[in-house]
This record gives C-alpha cells, structure tokens and sequence, in this order.
C-alpha cells in the first residue's frame, strides 16, 4: 500500500491559471476567478468583491468558497451555482472528466487496497474504481499530479483521472478507508479467533457460553452497522438487505420501490454484522434455523429518531436480514401528500366517516396499504375515541393507538386477536390482514355489532375484494351488511422535478387505454424521465398512490345478493363512479407526476 511522503514546500500561486502547464500547482482562488470572469458566468463586480475580501475569509478549497456566495448564473436558465454545478462546470473548462461520486457504485474494499488513507489526503484524491488493468481516481486538485506514475508504478496499472466535488472527495476519503480498515480488520480477527479453535465442537461450545459471536460487539462491526444505517437515510432508502451468498455477502438497497446493490463483503464480516443487528433487534443471536423478528430505534444524521423493523430467514448460505425503515412522518402525512385525488379523497372520507362496518383496502405487499390505514387511523383516533388493532408484526408504534401483536405460537392469532379486542370496548378496530374464513367472520361479528373494522386483503382490484370473501365462506347477504367500501391501490415512482423533461403528448390509443372506461381529455403537454444527481440518475425522486375507490351501492348490493360474477361487479362499480387505477395514473400523468410507462408498470389493465 502507498503511504504519504512528508508535505512539500510549494505554495499557492496566485498567479498560476488553471491552464497553466506546471506540476502540483493547487488551485487557487484567483485563478478559478478569472475563469468564471472569461466565462461570462458571473457578474464582474461579484468577482470582485469576493478577490477583495477573500483574505479575510477562512476556506479549504476555492470552489467551496464560491458556492457559499450562492451566485446565480450570468447565463439561463440563470440557476444558483452550488459546488456540484461549478465543479462540473470547471472539470469541462478544463478538459478532465467529470464524476459525481456515488457511493452505491464504490467497492470501498478494492479502493482501501489501493492506498493508504493518508496518502489519500495528502494530494486530495480518492480511488473510486479499480480493474485489472486500470484505477480510476477522483481529484479535487488536477493539477497536483506527481502521484500519477508513483501510482502507475507501484500498481502496475493505468491510471484515469476525474474530477469532483472536493466537499465529495474530502467526505468519502473519510468514510471508506475507515470503512475499508474496519471490515479488513474484523475479517482478521474473526480468521484469528477461528484458527484458536481445533473443532467445530469448540466453536459451537464458545458461542452458546458467550450467547453472541465473537465479533458482534466488536468496534469494527459497529462502525460498519452504524454507517450502513446512516447512509441508507441519506439514501432514503425504505429497506436494507442483507443477504449471504456462497462466498461473500451482499448489501442492498430499496430505493423508490427499485433495489440498488450497495456494496460486497467477507462472510466473516457478513456474519457479524447479522449477529449485530440481531443482537440490537433482541433476537435470538444463536438461533439460526427459523425465522425470527425484532425491532431497533436508532437515530438519524438529522437527529429523528428512527425505527427498523427486523425479519430473519435462513437460506442455503446463512442468515438472510431485511431491515424495513419507518420513517415517523409517515403518520403525520396528509391524504393528498399520499397521493389521493380530490374525488379519491371525497369518497375514502365518506367511507371513514361510517360509525360501523367494514373498510377493506387491498393490493400486494409494498404498496402502500399499511401506511394509508396508519393515516387513517391517526386522523380518526381523537380522545374520545378507542382506537385497538391487532397486527403481524406491529409495523409502527404509534401512541394514540392500542396495539397487539399476532403471536401464533401461543396462541394469538387475528381471529383470537379480534376477539380479544372486543372485549376491550373499542369503537375502531384495525386488522393487520383477512387470511381466512375464521378472521372474516370475527371481522364481520364486530362490524354487526357496531365497530368500524379496517383491514387488508391481497387482490389485484377492489371489486375482486367482494367475491374473495364470498370464496372465503362469507354468506353475500354478511357482506351486504357489513361492507363499507373497497379501496386497491398502488405505488409509482414520481418525476424528478428538477429533470423531468416535456415530451410531445401520448398517442390517441395509449391514452384511451389508460382512462378506459372514461373518456378523459389528452393532456397538451407529458414529460419524461431524464436522470440527475437529485434523482441518482433514475429520473424518479420519491413515490405517490394510484386509488381506485368502490364504495358499495344499493345496485352493487342486488348484484352480489344475485351471485353476479367479478366482470358485473367490476361494470356496475364504474357506473357508479369508481375510477380504475390506470385512470388515477392518467390523472398523475396530466398533472406531469408521472410517466405512461410507469403506471402501465405498475398498474394491471382493466
């Protein structure tokens, strides 16, 4: 590995411009100064002021220094020229590629052996690929480049120089090279710690006497567990994996419902940060062969505190750990920043507002259902109210309500569960999920005798919700009875509102295909996705709700006490004003949310 040499004695230049052919001249302050002024890009008496008062001023890199004046461009679209603007826009005045570091695409291991974090910091550069023939490495300082053939040498490889954000360059330098150093650190005291111990025996003997792993508790570990959780806010991510595969480890990401890898680790590592989360979820460290679930508060970088839900699974290669991440504004969210229309969110209040009966809203796993009851019920649980729910597992734990946990193994399924609230004098109960005839009919017997019941059913639409409880064992005249509404739904990814771009409209057919049954003017003007930083290049930044809401009609009830089949059903619910849930899409699409394509992704045809 490459270690630093003691600093030289150059000094800054004003002088020297950015173009100036001389070796290991930083750049300065004036010199990038000029070149904002031969660009046209800032009004020359800024310029000024800044050179006349930048003596007085306390900076570590000149482009820093300018992004703090928070200038807008000379040029349009006239924009606030942060760091990420000028550094790109220097890099192209200076002919040297552009990278805007993404850690996600960063093996933090491979850069670690590259190079010594010292060395690193020395000439402000910080490896971020590494082939068999090549490293690539990310500078702040492109004309500090006597490191280049040091490099080259020592390496035997080619190196490729790129330029970034120095704020970039000096945070990551940090970050991975710690992080580097704890993993090879950790990996060679698990490989240490293991070689003490002759037999298998042994090593099964020292983990059941101690209750955890060796390492679980080692610094190293932590470091690496705190960071990921860190970075996986930063990220907003809504779910950590991790997965053993047959030699190494695999971190991954979701991210606006799409998964990321993140980065590759030693099974020794891997090992350990899965006993780590797991002994800070209070699960069972030693137990591997069945599946396990717990839960975590930690805090994010703004200080919020932050709840994991934790599941275990084994697999043919190890442990596999989902960490799902609640953010606590969920609950505080309004209807309409989850997406609802004004005529969704007329009927779903309609809905609500019923003293008894039951609510149902369906869709698959991921989309959305949990959070809209979460704010459904924070919105109905005043003081005056007993709100009581009974859930597989408790996703978050909210206060104002009265939460009970499905605990099969004793005995504490939703049907008990249900009955067990009943006896509690609620006024609204919550069901976590219908799964069989036994839960529907508690479901139905609290629903006759005056409680309004929210739960969940898996079907693709809401009509199909009515004849999944008939098939369940339900009598149609109990749904007549008790059902309020269906509500389906789902989740698409939204534009980046910083890139999205305007396309020329969608095509007669494809729009008439999305509104179907309605006819719904064609917007003027749609827009596509492009990709920028904000958006890590996905043209997508965050995710919002398609409803497709059935309230139940005298007609729909007729229909089902006739035994009519779904297609009738589906029929009679249009009639009645139910919007299918690619017509919602077209809405998102009109408002410039969304794209065609998505919607079609995510939403069945009807």
């Amino acid at each position: 590995m490459l270690a630093a040499k003691p600093k030289s004695s150059n000094a800054r230049a004003d002088t020297d411009a950015p173009g100036a052919a001389q070796p290991d001249r930083p750049l300065t302050l004036d010199a990038v100064l000029r070149e904002l002024a031969a660009d046209e890009l800032v009004a020359p008496e800024l310029i000024d002021g800044l050179r006349a008062t930048a003596k007085f001023r306390s900076y570590d890199h000149p482009l820093i220094l300018i992004a703090e004046q928070k200038w807008r461009s000379a040029k349009p679209p006239r924009r606030v020229l942060t760091l990420e603007l000028l550094s790109e826009w220097l890099a192209a005045r200076l002919k040297v590629p552009y990278l805007h570091i993404d850690p996600l695409k960063v093996d933090f291991a491979a850069v670690g052996s590259v190079m010594s974090s010292s060395y690193a910091n020395r000439y402000r550069i910080l490896p971020v690929a590494v082939t068999p023939d090549t490293v690539t490495v990310a500078t702040s300082e492109p004309f500090v480049r006597s490191w280049i053939p040091e490099l080259s040498n020592l390496l035997r490889r080619r190196v490729e120089l790129v330029f970034a954000n120095p704020l970039d360059v000096k945070r990551y330098v940090a970050e991975f090279f710690a992080l580097a150093q704890s993993v090879r650190r950790a990996q060679e005291k698990a490989q240490d710690e293991r070689s003490s111990i002759s037999s298998f025996e042994q090593l099964v003997q020292v983990e059941s006497q101690s209750g955890t792993t060796p390492d679980a508790n080692d610094r190293h570990i932590v470091r690496i567990v705190d960071w990921l959780w860190q970075y996986a806010f930063e990220q907003r991510a809504s779910d950590i994996h991790i997965e053993p595969r047959r030699d190494v480890g695999v971190v991954r990401f979701r991210i606006d419902g799409v998964l990321h890898q993140v980065y590759q680790i030693p099974q020794a590592v891997f090992t350990a940060m899965v006993s780590r989360v797991k002994l800070l979820a209070r699960m069972e460290i030693v137990e591997k062969r069945r599946p396990q679930d717990g839960r975590i508060k930690t805090v994010s970088p703004e200080g919020q505190e932050i709840e994991l839900r934790v599941a275990s699974m084994p697999t043919a290669f190890g442990e596999k750990v989902v960490m799902r991440i609640f953010d606590p504004e969920v609950l505080a969210r309004d209807f309409r920043d989850l997406g609802f229309s004004d005529d969704d969110l007329a009927r779903w209040e309609q809905m609500i507002a019923r003293p008894h009966g039951i609510i149902l809203v369906t869709g698959p796993t991921g989309s959305g259902k949990t959070t809209t009851l979460y704010s459904t019920l924070k919105t109905l649980a005043t003081p005056e109210v007993n709100v009581c729910t009974v859930e597989d597992p408790i996703e978050m734990v909210e206060p104002s309500f009265n939460q009970m946990q499905v605990q099969p193994q004793i005995g504490v399924d939703f049907e008990n569960g249900v009955r067990t609230l009943m006896r509690q004098d609620p006024d609204i109960i919550m069901v976590g999920e219908i799964r069989d005839l036994a839960t529907a009919e508690m479901a139905v017997q609290a629903a006759l005798t005056g409680h309004l019941v929210l739960s969940t059913l898996h079907t693709n639409d809401a009509p199909t919700a009515v004849t999944r409880l008939i098939d369940l064992g339900i009598p149609p005249y109990l749904v007549n009875s008790t059902i309020i509404g269906v509500m389906a739904q789902r989740l698409i990814r939204t534009l980046c509102s910083k890139c999205r771009t305007p396309v020329d409209t969608l095509a007669d057919d494809e729009w008439a295909a999305l509104t179907k049954p309605y006819r719904a003017s064609k917007p003027a003007l749609t827009y596509q996705a492009v990709g920028c930083l904000d958006c890590r290049m996905t043209g997508y930044r965050g995710r919002a709700g398609l409803y497709e809401v059935m309230l139940m009609t005298p007609e729909l009830r007729k229909l089902i006490s006739s035994g009519a089949d779904i297609d009738a059903l589906r029929e009679q619910a249009f009639r009645d004003g139910m919007k299918p849930l690619r017509a919602s899409g077209a809405h998102k699409i009109a408002s410039g949310l969304t794209t065609a394509d998505e919607v079609e992704r995510v939403a069945p045809p009807v």
